[in-house]
């Protein structure tokens, strides 16, 4: 295979999370800092994270990738050190630059913990990036994020076998007619119309269903946070639990494919929220898992690095053009205010 440019090591870059009480309310206004949020939705959202004791499962999360992936590239190459920095929390991009600069580090690959095109999910982390730099200065390193991976293979399987591992937890005679809702963060409309965010979701949504064996799925939405006023892409999935109800659904899987990994959003939304709205409805509702650690989305992380390294033959599944290998200067415009 043909050798690409010289990479150095391999940035996990994610919006990281509380890890105690006192993280809570730094943490939130890390993340809502430029917001014009009512101190009365900065305390309901301070206490989702009080209920599991201050701490977000994030960053364990990440450590446990971190981890999978050390092992990923120790048997299979390529061997490049990984770091790790975060958006919003300990540790922070800016901190992990300058670890990197100290250690020699000159060009670097970032994998990102978003899977899909949007101001937030990918555009914000490009201006983190240079943000950072900028802060280091001179000798900060060259950091080039991979590319949006929502048709990777890897991706739409590890999602597939977390579904389908769900189904299996059902009764059969009640698992053909379960239904299946997709979830995905929430984001103001005028956002999602600068962005490929829906279209990419919906592929990928169809992608897994069929992969898992469904037929019939909804795409549904969560975590809103922007005042009433403003549109936001809907139906809520607390709103299409009640519409699956009103329909006679008993069986309900919902499939947090919007997320990598089981962090705040999946635990209070869907794993409380959700699940408390589901029991008032007199439905059963199972949530299957997110990537996190599984072979196929771990492995997937070690093909994307060979593509920009080595060469390697991009995988895609679907119908719509695979993503750039490298994002636009001018991709994934804000179109409105940012969102988680």
């Amino acid at each position: 295979m043909m050798e690409g440019p010289a990479y150095d090591a391999l940035l996990l870059l994610s919006f990281g999370g509380p890890e105690g009480a006192a993280d809570v309310l730094p943490f939130l206004q890390n993340v809502l800092r430029g917001r014009n949020l009512p101190a009365e939705r900065l305390r309901e959202v301070a206490h989702h994270y009080e209920l599991f004791g201050g701490r977000s499962p994030i960053n364990d999360q990440n450590r446990a990738l971190l981890a999978a992936l050390a092992t990923q590239f120790e048997q299979h190459g390529p061997r490049l050190p990984l770091y790790w920095g975060n958006r919003n929390w300990h540790p922070f991009l800016a901190d992990t630059l300058k670890r990197m600069a100290e250690a020699g580090v000159r060009r670097a690959l970032a994998f990102v913990t978003s899977a899909f095109s949007s101001y937030s999910g990918c555009r914000q982390y490009l201006e983190d990036i240079e943000r950072a730099r900028e802060a280091l200065g001179a000798g900060a390193p060259q950091v080039e994020k991979l590319r949006v991976y929502y048709d990777h293979p890897g991706f739409i399987e590890a999602n597939a076998d977390r579904v389908r591992q769900a189904f299996d937890t059902l009764e059969q005679p009640r698992r053909g007619a379960a239904r299946l809702a997709f979830t995905a963060h929430s984001i103001p409309v005028a956002m999602a119309e600068s962005s490929e965010y829906e279209a990419q979701l919906r592929e990928a949504c169809r992608l897994v269903a069929e992969a898992a064996g469904c037929g019939d799925w909804q795409l549904a939405f969560q975590s809103r946070s922007g005042p009433a006023s403003q549109p936001w892409l809907e139906p809520d999935i607390v709103e299409q639990l009640r519409r699956l109800a009103a329909a006679g659904a008993r069986d309900v899987v919902v499939a947090p494919i919007g997320f990598v990994s089981d962090h705040m959003e999946v635990v209070y939304d869907l794993d409380t929220e959700a699940a408390a709205a589901a029991r008032d409805l007199g439905i059963r509702m199972v949530r299957a898992g997110t990537p996190g650690t599984h072979p196929a989305f771990v492995a997937m992380i070690r093909e994307l690095v060979l593509e920009r390294t080595a060469g390697a033959a991009r995988r895609a599944l679907g119908r719509r053009p695979s993503p750039p290998e490298a994002c636009p200067p001018d991709c994934c415009p804000r179109g409105g205010p940012p969102s988680r």
